[in-house]
């Protein structure tokens, strides 16, 4: 029997048999890609199309995008538990005390660095598409310039964001930013200039829950149902049930909005709009699932839910992945190797080079 089998791999690698048990027992219980806001089902007809890179890179893409889909709480929570958890190990592995505290340090460093990709590393990103060729993919909050198939405003008055599609004109923001009152005059003043007005989260959730059925008076075309910026992907199913039973009512829009600021270029939520329908019907709202259930878990749980959501929600190519770089990385660890050499899978390659020229030997010719 090879070394590398007698090894006692539960007693010096926990951490790497505990991923691989993770990836394999998440599938028992998978989450779906994406869901419908509105039905919580998964659509039907619209799948998640993975760069090649994507893929190959699983272990990165996934992590960096259930990064970036935490709520504001849930990231404050995650990283309260983790950067000690982190650092602590660091301090208490083996070694001078010097080198200890040099890796305990370098965690902090290493958590910094992991925020700036999040925030800002250009990288694969999953994208939406439909089996259906009659409906059109649309970002209806989006802060963009190079291309312009739907110009927009985000028009902020009085504690309220509101997104202005359309061929509209400037407007005098301090005429609607005195009160509640006066602010819901936009919509009229937007109507006006050839626009429509769109209620952007999470601000009518936060400053106007009370208001909304004088938005509906006051002429509001629709309200964000799903926003991808930390401050909002949080708006719970029950807050949701409500303003779409208003927009339902009232037939107004009801969308989604990746509201992307430069958030790794990634976006949680797509709207798929058909051409023959209008007002509540015109559009459907997707949503990948990581995102979708940041409501469902207190922000305390962060530290193990977005970690068992992100790997519930792995295709079966990224398992592929996250196993094929597990096993990369274990057997470069734990390849028996002569004193003075260095760590690496040149050595598994000399090692299994040996037994088949042994294996030549011994085979009668």
């Amino acid at each position: 029997m090879p070394k590398i089998v007698r090894v006692n791999l539960l007693r010096r690698y926990p951490i790497t048999l505990g991923l691989i048990a993770l990836v394999l027992v998440s599938a028992l219980a998978p989450l779906p890609a994406l869901v419908d806001a509105v039905s919580g089902a998964p659509p039907p007809d619209a799948d998640l199309v993975r760069p090649a890179l994507y893929t190959v890179f699983a272990p990165a893409s996934d992590v960096l995008d259930a990064l970036t889909f935490l709520s504001l709480e849930r990231a404050r929570a995650f990283l309260l538990v983790w950067v000690p958890v982190i650092a602590v190990w660091g301090l208490t592995r083996p070694g001078p005390l010097a080198r200890r505290l040099l890796r305990a340090g370098a965690t902090a460093l290493g958590c910094a660095l992991l925020v700036v990709a999040v925030v800002a590393l250009p990288r694969p990103v999953q994208r939406l598409v439909t089996a259906d060729s009659t409906l059109t993919v649309i970002d209806y909050h989006a802060h963009t310039a190079p291309i312009r198939l739907l110009p927009g405003v985000e028009w902020s008055v009085y504690g309220q964001h509101v997104v202005a599609l359309g061929a509209g004109t400037l407007i005098d923001r301090a005429a609607y930013s005195s009160d509640a009152h006066g602010m819901l005059g936009v919509f009229a003043e937007l109507h006006r200039t050839g626009a429509i007005g769109i209620a952007s989260l999470p601000e009518y959730w936060l400053h106007h829950w009370d208001d909304l059925d004088q938005f509906v008076t006051a002429g509001v075309d629709g309200f964000e149902i799903v926003n991808c910026a930390p401050k909002a992907i949080g708006f719970p199913a029950t807050a949701r049930a409500r303003v779409l039973r208003l927009a339902e009512e009232h037939d107004l829009l009801a969308v989604g909005g990746s509201d992307n600021h430069g958030w790794g270029k990634v976006t949680c939520v797509w709207n798929l709009s058909g051409p023959s329908a209008h007002g509540y019907r015109a559009n459907r709202v997707i949503v990948r699932s990581v995102a979708f259930a940041q409501a469902d878990w207190a922000p305390w749980t962060a530290a193990y839910t977005q970690p068992w959501l992100m790997f519930a929600g792995l295709s079966w190519s990224e398992r592929s992945s996250w196993l094929t770089w597990i096993l990369v990385i274990l057997i470069y660890r734990a390849v028996p190797r002569r004193e003075g050499d260095a760590a690496g899978i040149g050595i598994l390659a000399r090692s299994l080079s040996l037994k088949v020229l042994k294996l030549r030997r011994s085979t009668p010719g």
